[in-house]
């Protein structure tokens, strides 16, 4: 009888680790992609040399700050499962591609920090993406 305990209890603590996984995550990625796209939109110094240093116009950070803020709203907002989908992959294009951009500009930071990070944050994407409840799917 101690076994079949065990196993109901078992199943009800799996799909609460989950959403408790699914939820930690989201939260995490939503903020830190928040964070961004605020100190994108006010030009900060680290951003403006950043952006510069890569060959990029000043003004892909207010492109990419509107893009991140609104995209971190949709993903913690009730419902709208199709708009988390496009975000879910606006995220993970926006963070490769800014991977790639520093790696073909030869840019990797101390110990590849610069393409390191933005594949971090690809991969907290990509965890969000899969555990995700049934009810933010298609």
């Amino acid at each position: 009888m101690g076994i079949m305990l065990g196993a109901k209890s078992t199943a009800k603590v799996e799909p609460q680790l989950r959403k408790t996984a699914f939820w930690t995550i989201t939260l995490l990625l939503a903020t830190t992609v928040m964070l961004s796209g605020i100190g994108q939109l006010m030009q900060l110094e680290g951003n403006l040399k950043l952006v510069t240093d890569l060959g990029y116009p000043i003004y892909v950070l207010t492109l990419l700050g509107l893009w991140k803020v609104l995209g971190s709203i949709a993903l913690v907002i009730p419902g709208f499962p199709r708009l988390k989908e496009w975000v879910h992959a606006g995220i993970f294009f926006l963070m490769t591609g800014a991977a790639l951009s520093h790696a073909f500009a030869n840019d990797y930071g101390s110990y590849g920090f610069n393409v390191i990070l933005p594949l971090g944050y690809a991969a907290l994407n990509i965890a969000s993406w899969a555990l995700r409840p049934k009810s933010r799917k298609l």
